[in-house]
């Protein structure tokens, strides 16, 4: 069975409901659809919690917000991407406004704004602190508006259909009962978030599985900076679930086992107005992770069963400042740790947060393959090169899911609903190809969430804060042996109502490619920049590694590496430091 839409979205998260919406503003005669693997409100964008980054200040510029982003990223992020983001952002945040998003305000009624890690000046939006949820809400109710809109909920994408190097659909499971479809389109845009769940322990939610990057790579696209991985140095150490960094930006500390503020102790490269006892928890991401790795070398963390953490006090906050811009902190530690952040120090470690990398496309969200855009945490512009600033991800999933459909909206009017009868072709192969596979795997031995949790110990360990060759290499061994006993997993389940075994393979498939990609990425990268760091190769090489790598899948299913000279407009890279 085969249906048709202009433009297919897959993911119905901030990036693809934005996408979706530019989409029909751009021209209201295409017939849209939003394929997603949740209902859209699950969709992962509902977690984040800090802000949203964009100049709104009379202190403050698009310059300042775009040299933090280029700066924070190592000099690895397209400064032509980072100029047209900063200044493209205040403008996606006050439509949200327009739109409903209930924005916290100051007193006299502006934008309320807050300070966040990298970012020299106070540009932060934020709704309390569940931004992504009134900012998912909006982007939702906005896209109802829209009779031209059709939503596939709890549908699963299992391939992108390409002819003659152009992409014209895909298709897909709708996991109520099990029925294939095929779903044509004369433009796909990829909005399906990260892939943390390669790792085991991760702020992501356990949809984030990389589909939409390994959809993209075995389609023929390339994905770009694989091996920037972000952990968030404030996770809690069970369940992975986010403190956000919005409770160190209203002055929450760091303590080590002594009850010390250990990152006073290192150079975090962020000379600040503000007196350094107050700033240091601000310091990047990156290098706040890198320093709980030192002072666990030191001794001077605490373990747990969940591994070595350290604390986190907002004690000294109050009841009433945490519960105005920090409840939702309150709630998961006292949902999730059975704490009061008001009187109790709370236990955080580094977890897997978030992928520099992703699909690689240029600033209007196109790939290489004609008709496949991308938009959000999936793809790769790059405006966060090898470290990400926090609360630039809101902003980007709506300014590039925006320029994202706008261009698939340009190139779908172009185009009728005629299809080619390869595509319908490939479609019928793909639904064999599945049914196949839940007959093949009903003879496995082995059980999918071994390979799963043994594919994130080797991620965690060969290419974790710290990498260096000798592990990389071993964890890509790991990866192939892995990979041949993925060719035995076992699927108990042969009904088609709900197989959430089949999804649990075939999700499993995918992070295997993106876990693959990245250690193939970092084994390449000799060098030390941002959240990649080698032992190793301690030094950042300008000369040799001021450029994005692009990982290609070939035939035979490895991945070739080469390289994609940085756009550097206005800023020559310098030494790594914030408000100089």
């Amino acid at each position: 069975m085969a249906t048709f839409h202009d433009v297919v979205v897959i993911g119905g998260g901030g990036a693809g409901l934005r996408a979706a919406i530019a989409v029909a503003e751009t021209n209201p005669r295409l017939k849209v659809a939003i394929v997603s693997k949740v209902y859209p409100m699950r969709s992962h964008t509902v977690s984040a919690e800090g802000g949203a980054a964009g100049v709104a200040a009379a202190d403050d510029s698009l310059d300042e917000h775009a040299y933090d982003t280029v700066s924070g990223s190592d000099w690895l992020s397209d400064q032509d991407a980072v100029e047209a983001f900063v200044a493209e952002a205040p403008r996606e945040l006050l439509r949200l406004e327009h739109w409903g998003c209930p924005w916290s305000r100051q007193p006299d009624g502006h934008i309320a704004v807050r300070a966040f890690g990298g970012m020299k000046k106070m540009r932060t939006w934020f709704a309390a602190d569940r931004t992504g949820f009134h900012l998912l809400h909006t982007l939702f109710q906005t896209a109802l508006s829209y009779p031209d809109i059709v939503r596939y909920d709890e549908w699963y994408v299992t391939k992108l259909l390409v002819d003659e190097g152009k992409v014209r659909g895909v298709v897909a499971i709708e996991l109520a009962t099990g029925r294939v479809e095929t779903i044509t389109a004369s433009a796909v845009i990829v909005c399906t978030g990260g892939c943390g769940r390669v790792y085991p322990f991760t702020t992501n939610a356990n949809i984030k599985t990389g589909d939409g990057m390994a959809l993209a790579y075995r389609a023929g696209a390339p994905l770009k900076d694989m091996e920037f991985v972000q952990y968030h140095p404030t996770g809690l150490p069970f369940t992975g679930i986010l403190i956000t960094e919005a409770a160190r930006a209203e002055g929450g500390w760091l303590l080590n086992k002594d009850g010390y503020r250990y990152l006073q102790d290192y150079d975090l490269g962020q000379p600040s107005p503000t007196p350094v006892l107050r700033s240091m928890e601000l310091g990047p991401r990156d290098r706040l992770s890198q320093a709980f790795v030192h002072e666990f070398e030191k001794g001077r963390t605490i373990d747990t069963p969940y591994g070595p953490i350290v604390h986190l006090d907002l004690r000294h906050l109050g009841a009433k400042l945490i519960d105005a811009k920090l409840p939702f902190v309150r709630e998961l530690c006292s949902k999730y740790q059975n704490i009061d952040p008001v009187t109790e120090l709370v236990p955080v470690r580094p977890v897997v947060h978030y992928m520099m990398g992703g699909v690689h496309t240029d600033i209007h969200g196109a790939t290489p393959l004609e008709g496949l855009y991308a938009a959000g945490e999936v793809a790769c512009v790059s405006i966060n090169g090898a470290n990400r600033l926090g609360s630039n991800s809101l902003p980007e999933c709506l300014v590039f899911g925006t320029r994202a459909g706008r261009a698939a909206a340009v190139f779908a009017g172009r185009y009728g609903d005629t299809v080619p009868a390869a595509i319908l072709a490939q479609g019928r192969d793909e639904e064999r190809r599945l049914k196949r596979e839940l007959e093949r795997h009903a003879e496995g031995h082995e059980r999918i969430a071994d390979i799963r949790s043994e594919m994130q110990t080797t991620m965690e360990n060969g290419a974790g804060i710290f990498r260096d060759g000798d592990s990389l290499a071993k964890a890509a061994d790991e990866l192939r042996e892995l990979r041949v006993r993925f060719a035995d997993a076992a699927i108990d389940d042969h009904s088609r109502t709900f197989n959430t075994e089949l999804v649990a393979l075939l999700e499993l498939s995918f992070m295997l490619d993106v876990a693959e990609s990245i250690i193939a990425c970092a084994l390449q990268r000799e060098e030390s920049r941002g959240a990649h760091q080698r032992t190793d190769f301690p030094a950042r090489d300008d000369a040799r590694f001021l450029a994005h790598s692009l990982i290609t899948r070939e035939p035979d299913g490895t991945g070739r590496v080469r390289y994609l000279p940085v756009t550097i407009t206005r800023w020559p890279p310098g030494e790594r430091v914030y408000g100089r």
